[in-house]
């Protein structure tokens, strides 16, 4: 069933992509990770149409008082209906749903590896964590072609600052388009990174967020690094 809420207002957090931010409808849970349907009201446009349904991670954690999604502004329906919508109209969601959830033991540190857009369900993990100072050791391997193109970026380096539990490595793969300096690495995420990132975790859980591609050749890597597909996690983002 459908809840209805209002969009308060958009952001861009890196070129070409937006935060929609929704007022939270009371008595909305959820857990750090999962999802939810957008659904955008229009006239002679079925709600189950792709027009008028898109699934996001929530990117806000379940602490604060607002919903926030955020997406790759492609040219599509949807996209050019949301990201025209006006401030204060109705939207409606479904959900939440997902599995993509952290266990509620803390004894095994998680590697959370984000291609692009799939940093989504991760920010609001992040962000419980850090809140909550969960006493889990939290490492995130974050891989985009630019600095210009990576959401949250600032905010991530923050908290790695200000969480001693929570570590990220970041990867720019593409320097060579990018306006911005980086003083860090530029390889792609491959089973030689992954080994030296995580040295000296012990027995880490590994979940992968990205495009479909992205978390299939993971999966190849991850085993290259001898990581039992049992600790592997992963959530494909489809149509972001």
């Amino acid at each position: 069933m459908s809840i209805p809420t209002i969009l308060k207002a958009r952001q861009s957090v890196a070129e070409g992509t937006m935060a929609f931010h929704f007022d939270k409808p009371a008595g909305f849970d959820f857990k750090p990770g999962q999802a939810i349907d957008v659904i955008l009201p229009r006239d002679g446009i079925a709600n189950d149409s792709p027009d008028a349904r898109h699934t996001f991670s929530i990117v806000s954690a379940p602490f604060e008082n607002e919903l926030v999604v955020t997406t790759r502004m492609r040219d599509s329906s949807f996209k050019r209906a949301f990201g025209s919508w006006p401030i204060g109209d109705p939207i409606e969601i479904e959900g939440p749903f997902g599995s993509l959830t952290l266990p509620k033991s803390h004894a095994r540190p998680a590697v959370l590896i984000a291609g692009g857009i799939g940093i989504t369900p991760f920010m609001s993990m992040v962000r419980h964590a850090n809140k909550n100072q969960t006493q889990q050791d939290l490492l995130l391997i974050y891989s985009n072609h630019r600095p210009e193109d990576t959401a949250f970026l600032d905010e991530l380096q923050q908290l790695a600052k200000s969480n001693p539990r929570f570590h990220m490595v970041a990867t720019m793969t593409d320097m060579d388009r990018s306006s911005q300096t980086w003083a860090s690495h530029t390889e792609q995420v491959d089973a030689n990174l992954i080994q030296e990132a995580t040295k000296g975790l012990d027995t880490p859980v590994f979940y992968v967020s990205g495009p479909p591609g992205m978390v299939r050749a993971m999966s190849k890597i991850l085993d290259e690094a001898a990581v039992d597909e049992e600790d592997v996690h992963s959530e494909e983002f489809y149509g972001y």
